[in-house]
């Protein structure tokens, strides 16, 4: 494995002030978090979506210096801070999300104030579709990985507008491979994060929330439900069979190659 846990778990920045957001750990599980001040009810499918590529991903690929670009109020330190021995937290000056737990602040389009391969491990969730200047993004990532270390992304794809007016694209699974190899890094995966169930109930929910009640507390409910119809049987098949073709989003990693 990747990951060690033989050492003291890293902090972050003002770690006593530090509380779990939309992820949760439950029942030793990553999973979305349920509490709506939060995250909002209707974004549980592609929170959990996330959650479990996450904790599936962190264990094989985390270790050494972990760098969170785009990091917000940190919502994975829960989950990726056992497996590494050091953690930088960047994001944008004036986040939506506050800079309580930053290290650096950073524009994320232009060269990052790093060093060349001075991170093993890269977090970049739900950021990439907000920058305007993608694979020099990318190329700095790959500048500041040392050899061997991965980049974990997770990206949306049919999803709604967000964070308005800094929301600029959404990627297939063969323009993240495009912009991976256009920076010198191998892809080791690309998964899609859902498929046709997830991408319907989440336009439907979302549409009904803003409806009179009771649509809009329907709304809240609905992506309870279907989260729990595709965890198992008929639903996770459906959405499995329909995940290339429709993919509700993607969780991607990638990897610096070692010099030959």
């Amino acid at each position: 494995m990747r990951g060690s846990r033989e050492h003291e778990e890293p902090a972050v920045r003002n770690r006593e002030s530090w509380m779990p957001g939309k992820f949760v750990i439950r029942r030793g599980r990553l999973r979305a978090s349920r509490d709506p001040k939060a995250l909002s009810p209707t974004s549980i499918l592609m929170a959990d979506a996330i959650a479990l590529s996450f904790e599936r991903a962190l264990d094989r690929n985390a270790r050494g210096r972990l760098l969170d670009l785009g990091c917000g109020r940190v919502p994975l330190f829960a989950a990726y801070r056992r497996h590494v021995g050091e953690i930088i937290c960047v994001d944008w000056g004036r986040s939506l999300h506050g800079c309580l737990h930053l290290d650096c602040s950073a524009d994320l389009s232009a060269e990052l104030p790093f060093g060349d391969s001075r991170f093993d491990t890269v977090i970049l969730s739900d950021v990439l579709e907000h920058v305007p200047r993608p694979l020099l993004l990318w190329r700095e990532i790959a500048r500041v990985l040392a050899p061997g270390g991965r980049v974990l992304v997770s990206v949306p794809f049919y999803y709604p507008l967000h964070e308005r007016p800094r929301d600029y694209y959404r990627y297939t699974e063969h323009g993240l491979r495009w912009l991976a190899e256009q920076s010198g890094m191998t892809v080791i995966s690309i998964e899609p994060l859902g498929g046709a169930p997830e991408v319907a109930a989440d336009v439907i929910s979302k549409s009904m929330l803003r409806m009179p009640w009771p649509l809009s507390y329907l709304a809240r409910w609905l992506q309870r439900l279907a989260s729990a119809l595709v965890s198992r049987g008929p639903g996770r098949r459906f959405s499995r069979a329909t995940a290339s073709r429709f993919p509700f989003g993607y969780f991607m990693v990638a990897e610096k190659p070692e010099p030959r």
